[in-house]
């Protein structure tokens, strides 16, 4: 809308900031805030002080990992550091290796856990895994993890001689082509060990080294 008088001429528009208001003679430009965005004023200044507020306060980050499963796997460490194995506790091939690390592990340095176990599940959400993937064997440690064959040279590191020896002869192989032969196996390993009715969650002879919960 154009208006003359005074010898000069005014251009008025509306606008996000209310009415501008040009002056052509002085080259100024003013702006009347309307009554409907003085009504709104309040509320922009409480939205805008309560944005600095949370700008400001700490950050708060949203995870989609359950907390009650990270906190009950972090709570196996608490008071026993000793590295945990996750293994399929149907699978013949997996129980055999089982039995074969507690034979020699003559100092208890390893635990057990199932994957299929509720202590499983909560660990390998705890190493980054999903809570139902029983493809691999995993070693926990308090602050790392290892899987497939990186899994198997470390725990062989924790048993007596000669398994320590043998791992050290294994490592300098690449870890694909290490891990060509572990998922080989893996995948195969119902077809040609089997595997048991029940899911094997503790031992009798050796309870305080195996975790169900």
């Amino acid at each position: 809308m154009a208006t003359f008088g005074n010898g000069y001429s005014d251009f008025m528009c509306c606008s996000n900031f209310g009415m501008l208001k040009i002056d052509e003679r002085h080259g100024r430009v003013g702006c009347r805030t309307s009554n409907l965005q003085r009504s709104f004023a309040p509320l922009r200044s409480e939205n805008a002080r309560k944005f600095n507020s949370l700008r400001s306060g700490p950050r708060i980050f949203c995870s989609s990992v359950p907390m009650s499963q990270v906190e009950r796997a972090d709570s196996y460490f608490l008071s026993d550091s000793r590295p945990i194995i996750l293994f399929d506790g149907v699978c013949n091939l997996c129980n055999g290796g089982v039995n074969m690390v507690l034979d020699n592990d003559p100092k208890e340095t390893m635990r057990f856990a199932a994957l299929q176990s509720d202590a499983g599940k909560a660990l390998l959400i705890r190493s980054g895994r999903s809570p139902d993937d029983i493809s691999s064997i995993v070693l926990i440690e308090k602050d790392r993890s290892y899987i497939k064959s990186e899994a198997v040279l470390r725990i062989a590191d924790y048993l007596r001689v000669p398994f320590p020896i043998i791992a050290a002869m294994l490592t300098p192989f690449p870890l694909f082509l290490r891990d060509v032969v572990y998922d080989t196996v893996a995948s195969n390993r119902y077809n040609i060990f089997g595997k048991t009715s029940t899911c094997r969650l503790s031992d009798r002879s050796y309870k305080d080294r195996f975790i169900e919960q």
